[in-house]
């Protein structure tokens, strides 16, 4: 098994290697007193507690994981734009939005969804996420946090895109409906999802479909953010589905781009989450003499990827992580090229027989050392891969 992580910088206080701060009281099993997180606040950021470094121990790691100096919370070191996403599979984002909010300039709860319903008929859902007592809170945070949530084109089928692609009066239809659900829930606008939906087809009816929807946005005063694939594929180097065409002709009327700097290894292709080298192609291709630079948000993944031998990948989240650091003691290696850390490690698979009441025999499958004692009686063998 390889691990392959982001060490990535959140905040000035916070030292999260991927989603540390998803972890709860019930994530995990109770530490030793040598290995235990500490949660109470520390008195100065990690750059002056010597934990920006390429080689971490597993030990700190641990420790500081869940730390932050409430001193600096205020206090800025990136003074370009800072877009948060809140998913689903991190409802702590929604506290660390709270806490946090002076480090980021807008907020895109993962929210919503557009979908067409008929001809000239369309239907935002899931507006009964939309939680005003949490928005007043990260507003208070910080006064000039945009919420943003992100707008998804959900269900969407070939035809209905290349209806509302072909007719003047489904676009306008579709800009009015969107602008209507921003203004009577007071959101600040929107972050667009729609382009990889058609693969890199239609490119240029796409572009007038987002010019339409932002520019009525911005007649309402709302903010429009597009998201947009890497410009180099993954792995290949060959141009992406959004390229230097599009980003020139929408970079006068969307206010920002969010550009999905991540994902860049597969199952069948293990390696970085986001090595540095793409990420840096991927700007330059997009925008090389650096005229619209300041509306690139550039995608920073707070999660790695746990590849397995036998052909299969994970998304690694901050829970699993601290637990695997608890485990197994590794050695972090880093990747100089890539910027990222990487560390690995042998999970046991063991085939036993199982008796039990009622039950002749049956064979079962028992993944980790820790599961033996629950899942069986009697072993067969155990191998590590």
């Amino acid at each position: 098994m390889r691990a392959v992580l982001t060490l990535t910088l959140v905040y000035s206080c916070t030292w999260l290697s991927l989603v540390g701060s998803t972890l709860s009281k019930t994530d995990i099993k109770k530490p030793s007193k040598s290995q235990d997180t500490e949660t109470a606040v520390a008195d100065r950021p990690v750059q002056e507690r010597g934990l920006v470094v390429t080689d971490p121990q597993w030990r700190d790691i641990v420790r500081e994981e869940r730390r932050y100096c409430p001193q600096a919370v205020a206090k800025r070191h990136f003074q370009g734009a800072v877009l948060g996403y809140i998913t689903p599979w991190n409802s702590h984002g929604y506290d660390i939005a709270k806490l946090f909010g002076p480090k980021l300039t807008s907020v895109s709860p993962v929210w919503l969804q557009l979908r067409r319903r008929g001809p000239e008929s369309f239907h935002v859902t899931g507006l009964h996420d939309h939680d005003p007592g949490w928005v007043k809170a990260v507003r208070k945070a910080n006064k000039k946090n945009k919420i943003l949530p992100r707008l998804l084109f959900d269900s969407w089928s070939y035809q209905d895109y290349m209806s509302v692609l072909d007719s003047e009066d489904e676009i306008e239809e579709l800009g009015r409906e969107v602008v209507e659900v921003g203004k009577a829930e007071k959101f600040d606008g929107f972050t667009l999802e729609l382009w990889s939906q058609l693969g890199g087809n239609k490119r240029k009816e796409l572009v007038h479909l987002v010019t339409h929807l932002c520019e009525a946005l911005k007649a309402e005063k709302l903010s429009c953010v597009l998201v947009i694939p890497p410009a180099v594929a993954p792995g290949s180097g060959q141009p992406g589905m959004f390229g230097r065409e599009e980003f020139e002709k929408l970079a006068p009327v969307v206010d920002a781009f969010s550009l999905m700097t991540y994902d860049y290894s597969s199952p069948s292709r293990p390696g970085p989450s986001a090595p540095l080298p793409w990420m840096r192609d991927c700007v330059l291709q997009l925008d090389p003499q650096g005229l619209w630079r300041q509306k690139i948000l550039l995608g920073l993944n707070l999660y790695g990827l746990d590849f397995s031998t036998q052909g299969g990948a994970e998304p690694l989240l901050g829970d699993r992580y601290i637990e695997l650091l608890r485990e197994i003691r590794p050695k972090l290696q880093w990747d100089e090229q890539a910027g990222e850390h990487y560390f690995s490690y042998k999970r046991c698979v063991c085939v036993c027989v199982c008796r039990a009441l009622f039950q002749l025999q049956e064979v079962c499958v028992c993944v980790c050392q820790r599961e033996k004692k629950n899942l069986c009686n009697v072993y067969d063998y155990c191998s590590c891969y």
